[in-house]
């Protein structure tokens, strides 16, 4: 039976079943950048009990972990046979304290935490800067070196290569050209910009680690009006998702951890 661990976004968690506000049999670790995984944690920072309005337990989880630097402790005592990264989630700006790094996404927008001590007068570092690709280079050698020391070795490392569509499906199942994409509201994206820098980080990967196994479904990125998570570059169609799970099931993943033939992104 594999025991598998993301480190990635909704774009590969979406294959597996959600029950209640958690994962059966499997370590997600999402919102968060490589610089801010390897950094120290937050100095001060003290997690509300219950989460914040606007914020899922997960979600709010999700936060907490990038904030106090807890998930490669997870990741170890989770002893994976399996871990499948994707570099979506690589697109929120950094935040620096002038001692640590922290990724400036949604949730933790949403949270309220970005503009209390010890995080109101942080730095932001643009995610396409100059600045963010040294950091990011420094982290994923980091990474690379990481797994190499730990138990970590005995894992599978499998690279979900994915891109933002620049299509999508609408309601009426006409194909069409997205216009302007954002982060989030008020937050602007540029897709060819975002794409150029998946392509550097996975090059940059693979160079690290040669003998990860590669899944992607180039053909299939077209993303959907009628996802269940709404339209977004990184929503896609039904069939890039099965694609995509018939690559793992080659790589080893077994259907006891994630559904066996998912005809739709699993809630």
């Amino acid at each position: 039976m594999s025991r598998v661990a993301i480190i990635g976004s909704c774009i590969t968690r979406d294959l597996w079943p959600i029950r209640g506000d958690g994962l059966e049999g499997l370590l997600y670790i999402s919102r968060t950048s490589l610089p801010s995984l390897f950094s120290r944690p937050l100095a001060g920072f003290k997690p509300a009990e219950s989460p914040p309005a606007g914020l899922t337990k997960y979600q709010h989880q999700a936060v907490i972990s990038d904030l106090l630097k807890l998930s490669l402790g997870a990741l170890v005592a989770h002893r994976p046979t399996h871990i499948i990264i994707d570099f979506i989630d690589e697109r929120f700006d950094l935040l620096s304290t002038g001692e640590t790094l922290v990724t400036h996404s949604w949730e933790l927008e949403v949270s309220g935490y970005r503009w209390t001590p010890p995080l109101a007068g942080a730095r932001t570092i643009a995610r396409t800067s100059e600045a963010c690709l040294s950091l990011w280079t420094d982290a994923v050698r980091e990474l690379t070196a990481f797994i190499r020391a730990t138990p970590l070795s005995e894992a599978r490392l499998i690279l979900h290569e994915a891109r933002w569509a620049d299509r999508y499906l609408n309601e009426a199942r006409r194909i069409r050209k997205f216009g302007a994409v954002q982060i989030w509201d008020g937050k602007p994206a540029s897709i060819v910009e975002h794409n150029s820098l998946l392509q550097t980080y996975e090059a940059m990967f693979l160079d690290l680690n040669p003998g990860a196994t590669r899944i992607a479904a180039p053909d299939l990125r077209l993303a959907d009006s009628t996802h269940r998570w709404g339209l977004s570059p990184f929503h896609y169609v039904d069939d890039y998702y099965a694609e995509i799970w018939r690559g793992l099931r080659a790589a080893g993943v077994t259907p006891s951890a994630a559904a066996d033939s998912p005809s739709a992104p699993a809630a």
